[in-house]
């Protein structure tokens, strides 16, 4: 175990905050991600509200600790400032940049959801095998499938 807990700059997808605790914890921080993955999904908000806790509490690393909780709160809040600003610029960018397809292929694939929870909901029986809280896993492995192929093929 690492002597302090400090949030990673190499090792970060948002703040640092799970490669921090996984080299402090002398563990993998994908299991750090895994963990608020589930945190998140079995509690609701309790694992961003903890993320976000301890984004402001945890100094980054390479920078000195903080002498007290004003001065941690203020680094933190205003490191989360700049992110969102950063984000927000960053989607506008995208949603200027994007390709024309992907209006169409969002559209379609919410028709199709909306149909599909109708569907559900109508209780036909007929149509009783088709099962509602099957269909977000069965999307997330065919999302998953279909980013592996399009990255497999470039």
């Amino acid at each position: 175990m690492g002597t302090k807990m400090y949030r990673s700059q190499s090792d970060k997808m948002i703040a640092g905050v799970c490669g921090g605790l996984g080299r402090y914890l002398g563990i993998d921080s994908t299991l750090v991600r895994i963990f608020f993955l589930l945190l998140g999904l079995a509690n609701g908000g309790i694992a961003l509200l903890l993320y976000f806790i301890l984004w402001i509490a945890m100094p980054l690393e390479g920078q000195p600790g903080f002498s007290s909780f004003e001065d941690s709160l203020r680094s933190g809040t205003s490191e989360m400032a700049d992110r969102v600003r950063t984000f927000g610029s960053d989607v506008g960018q995208t949603l200027r940049d994007r390709p024309r397809d992907v209006g169409l292929i969002i559209g379609v694939a919410l028709v199709l959801l909306g149909g599909l929870f109708l569907l559900d909901n109508l209780n036909l029986p007929w149509l009783r095998w088709f099962n509602a809280d099957m269909l977000w896993p069965a999307l997330l492995i065919l999302g998953g499938l279909v980013l592996l192929f399009r990255q497999t093929r470039r």
